[in-house]
């Protein structure tokens, strides 16, 4: 029903209108003089509410009026044995969900006991599930703790598995008190005070200047990637400000309803925490939720999700069932692929460790925009272009160049124009463009790092994490076990705890090392079997009977090898995950963190080198130790080492790239989202077949979640990792491959949806965890950085043709001398690039089978080969010229001139981009600056109140103060 004072809410609302501003956009604004703002929630009964304090406020606006709930009725269960806990399940519906985000009052005590989200009584919201098995031996370890669970407060209900009688689902709830009591400790910041904006004085002029602009804007469609607010009002900002909750202080927040003071993830954060320092055993270390996890003495513990996040109503004319629901709506659905992601919804549901994951993709993705711009337009510039490509039209037309064989025997001789298809593809992405792309990346991903830096600080201050510190981390239960016999005192907190001695561990991290440097020695063995394989099957290919393939043999080679390095990667990739784990255990961290830290390193290395390892070989090392024709390096004195292609190697280059990066992003969304999704469906098909469709829908919400999948045992780790070694394809060779950031924007879009997907419909909720960047993942970025400056700058020396070509403009080429290097300087450079050899100076073994009569009807005499070596009749056949020499000196400097630009340009932008916004600077400390003052306002007033009551009650004394 509507409340009895919407006319006073509406009354005050217009007068307030005269001296305040909107809420929207209200971070672009400043006033001049403090202004208060009165609050008045729909639903809230008149005896609620002092009428004269309203009207007073309403004539004064001289402080604000928060409403809240003194005392709300508490719902204590007696204390009960773990036998009388025990009932047996009964099918409940979840189609109705009582608490509409919209609605805030009192609840439905019918529906809450149907809704599957509460206790039996309807009153008590669960906050926390474990999952044991009655057949599990380790009862004593059960029942102590969970004694000891009810003694620190919280109420405990258990029921029965629907599905399976040996299943036990242990439901907890806290109270008030208990809420309360772990806030406090845990310094959890909860809303005291509405926000308060400040306006400055503008002249008329510049107010018509906007009122015309907003005027303008009106005539714009509206933004489509914005979320609406309007049908979603739960996405509006809290506009209050935030402090760590004190019981003693609790009058000074606003409390509406002591129920959902606590928002979910709270409460079960909470709960988690408690559940983490309770005993079950006898002795210091017989403690915590995690060691019994580990033990088998519980089989699961997570918190609720909040209803189905599916409904047969539309959310734009009935609203969200839940916040899960929203998600789904706003987040997870197809249909919102182009709009922000409602990352404060996200952080209230997830926590804001999850948060963060997804506002550092988004930001990602975002910035990948330009970038993938920047990338399709050197590649249509190829396009465009290629027609005027002198060097393209000279391979085109060289009939009566015959190129030499690229194997021994089984290949023949070639003209040149036979390559004319793939030097038009290298023009592609080998142009004019190329280095000017390698530069923009380069900066660009300092761009990125830095930019992050200060969305990071935006987030961290709108989710309030720029106060909040770690807490002193607990010692891993395996630690505590190895090293329980020698001990020394915490520095911080005092007490006596295991202790690692130094010799001890450098042994140890010997030992890890030794064991990364064997495992990265079998990736490069692993590589060198691709080599040898491509070397074989260059000349397999050769005699293939079908001409497409004998044609193409070494394009054919090329792509079987990558097929199968990638294979070679996912097998080796699931050998890797076990040596880490095995070596950072053998490491025995002390705590979670430098566990999950030495994990994530290993394991980034690992896949690292097996990734680009095959990569690496074929921008630096293809076809550069090969020799010459009559003297060719071999491989173990019997296989002739791979040379490149007559249009170059940067062919192969770019199709390890695309093969390897397309068909990894599939594979990994495939896993990421298709096995969950086959699992989930199973064991719906199984529950169909025993129970129904009709009777499997209306399980309760813990019977429901308990099937879903658990979240990944290593967190956020697999997620990161995908996208960290994606930035290094998108980084590192990106010279070579101007479509990587495209194909990583494309993949990107549809992976935000995918995650998403996951974690609100195939994964139990997990436990809302707090974070404030995104760990040691930021400086894993900052080193692939550095490194793409360093390939990069290699590739446009090593890998392409633009350094000889440049060095032939200018030097060798028709307009040599003349300081000018167009189309019309490269006349003749295809020929200038290369050497001559003479047929009669094969070696035996790498003979080929034909004469070449084929192409003049008499036996070659001479072949042509890429090089820069003197004819076969200089006075030293076959050794290098001085145009060589030109060319690998050019390479040398433009290494050193490129990397040393390119560093000072990324040195002076992380310099020019202050970590932190000026403005977020400035209201962050106008915030420090009002909540000392609204807290000493607060406080003087409670005191002035206290003395006013003691001089009524006739109790005064001397040197009173204030």
């Amino acid at each position: 029903p509507e409340s009895p004072l919407a006319g006073f809410s509406t009354a005050l609302s217009q007068t307030q209108s005269i001296s305040s501003i909107s809420s929207e956009g209200t971070e672009d604004f400043q006033v001049n003089q403090l202004e208060t703002q009165v609050w008045i929630k729909p639903g809230i009964q008149k005896t609620d509410v002092d009428f004269s304090e309203i009207l007073n406020a309403i004539h004064e606006i001289a402080k604000d009026v928060n409403i809240f709930f003194d005392e709300l009725e508490g719902v204590n269960s007696p204390s009960k044995d773990d036998d009388s806990l025990l009932h047996h399940g009964n099918l409940t519906s979840t189609s109705g969900d009582a608490s509409r985000l919209e609605v805030v009052g009192e609840e439905v005590p019918d529906k809450n006991k149907t809704n599957g989200l509460y206790f039996r009584d309807g009153k008590c919201r669960i906050d926390y599930i474990l999952v044991y098995r009655k057949s599990n031996l380790q009862t004593e370890k059960r029942e102590i703790f969970e004694r000891n669970i009810r003694a620190e407060g919280l109420q405990m209900e258990k029921e029965s598995s629907l599905t399976n009688s040996d299943i036990i689902f242990v439901k907890l709830h806290a109270p008030w008190e208990v809420l309360g009591k772990y806030a406090e400790l845990m310094n959890v910041r909860m809303p005291f005070r509405r926000k308060i904006y400040y306006l400055h004085r503008r002249y008329k002029f510049m107010n018509r200047i906007e009122k015309q602009i907003s005027r303008f804007r009106g005539w714009l469609p509206r933004k489509p990637m914005k979320l609406d607010k309007e049908t979603l009002p739960d996405l509006e900002e809290n506009d209050c400000y935030t402090a760590p909750f004190s019981q003693q202080r609790i009058h000074h927040f606003i409390i509406h309803n002591k129920d959902t003071f606590f928002n979910n993830a709270t409460r079960s954060r909470i709960v988690h925490h408690i559940l983490q320092r309770v005993k079950y055993e006898e002795g210091k270390n017989k403690i915590g939720l995690n060691r019994l996890l580990s033990n088998g003495s519980y089989e699961a513990a997570f918190p609720l999700h909040e209803g189905s996040y599916r409904s047969k109503n539309s959310i734009k004319t009935h609203g969200a069932e839940n916040h899960r629901h929203l998600l789904y709506e706003c987040w997870a659905s197809w249909g919102v692929w182009y709009k922000y992601q409602p990352l404060d919804l996200v952080r209230r549901y997830f926590g804001e460790k999850i948060g963060l994951y997804f506002a550092w993709l988004g930001w990602y993705t975002g910035m990948l925009f330009p970038a993938a711009f920047i990338g399709l337009f050197v590649f249509l510039y190829g396009v465009t272009t290629l027609n005027h490509c002198q060097v393209s039209k000279e391979v085109c037309q060289a009939t009566d160049i015959i190129m030499c064989p690229i194997c021994d025997k089984y290949c023949p001789f070639m003209r040149l124009s036979d390559s004319c298809i793939y030097a038009k593809v290298t023009h592609l992405f080998d142009n004019g463009a190329t280095v000017f792309f390698a530069v923009f990346m380069a900066v660009w991903a300092t761009v990125f790092l830095e930019f992050w830096k200060r969305r990071r600080a935006v987030i961290a201050y709108d989710w309030d994490l720029i106060d909040w510190e770690e807490e002193e981390e607990e010692i891993r239960p395996q630690f505590e076990a190895k090293y329980s016999k020698k001990e020394r005192m915490n520095p911080i907190s005092g007490k006596p705890e295991p202790y690692q001695a130094f010799a001890d561990k450098c042994s140890r991290l010997i030992v890890s090392a030794s064991g990364i440097f064997f495992m990265i020695c079998v990736v490069i063995a692993a590589v060198f079997g691709i080599v040898i394989y491509r070397v074989v099957t260059v000349s397999t290919f050769a005699a293939f009977k079908w001409a497409l393939i004998r044609n193409n043999s070494q394009v054919a080679t090329t792509g079987t090898a990558v097929c199968i390095n990638f294979c070679i990667i996912m097998l080796l990739n699931v050998l890797y995950e076990k040596v880490a784990l095995f070596l950072t255990n053998l490491e025995q961290p002390r705590t979670e963190s430098e566990w999950e830290n030495s994990f994530t390193l290993k394991m980034f290395l690992f896949q690292f080198v097996n990734l680009n390892s095959s990569t690496f070989y074929i921008a630096f090392f293809l076809g550069r130790f090969t020799g010459h024709p009559g003297a060719y390096l071999r491989l173990i004195n019997r296989w002739r080492l791979e040379e490149c292609h007559p249009s170059g190697c940067l062919i192969d280059l770019c199709m390890q790239m695309g093969i390897i990066m397309v068909l990894k992003q599939t594979w990994n969304n495939f896993m990421e989202l298709g096995y969950p999704l086959i699992q989930n469906w199973w064991t719906r098909r199984k529950l169909r077949q025993e129970y129904g469709t009709q009777r499997r829908t209306n399980f309760p919400q813990w019977e429901k979640d308990y099937n879903l999948q658990p979240m990944n045992a290593y967190g956020l780790f697999d997620e990161y990792l995908e996208m960290i070694l994606q930035f290094g394809f998108t980084t590192i060779f990106v010279a070579a491959f101007p479509l990587a950031p495209l194909l990583a924007l494309l993949n990107n879009i549809i992976e935000i949806r995918l995650d998403a997907y996951k974690f609100v419909t195939q994964w139990r909720r997990p436990l809302a965890s707090r974070a404030k960047d995104i760990g040691i993942w930021y400086g894993i970025l900052e080193g692939i950085g550095i490194l793409s400056v360093i390939t990069n700058a290699f590739v446009i020396a090593v890998t392409s043709d633009f350094i000889p070509r440049l060095v032939y403009a200018y030097k060798y080429g028709p307009c040599a001398g003349q300081g000018e290097a167009g189309q019309k300087c490269m006349v003749g450079y295809v020929n200038a690039s290369l050497s001559v050899f003479l047929v009669s100076d094969f070696e035996n073994r790498s003979e080929p089978t034909s004469n070449g009569s084929e192409f003049s009807g008499s036996p070659l005499k001479y072949c042509r080969y890429r090089d820069y070596r003197d004819p076969p009749h200089a006075p030293v056949p076959y050794g290098y010229t001085l145009q060589f020499w030109h060319v690998l000196a050019a390479r040398l400097a433009f290494i050193i001139v490129f990397e040393h630009l390119v560093f000072c340009i990324k040195h002076l932008i992380s310099y020019l981009i202050p970590d932190l916004p000026k403005d977020l600077r400035d209201r962050m400390r106008r915030e420090k600056y009002l909540i000392q003052e609204m807290m000493y306002e607060a406080e003087l007033e409670r005191l002035q109140k206290e003395r006013k009551e003691r001089k009524k009650n006739g109790k005064s004394y001397h040197n009173e103060w204030p």
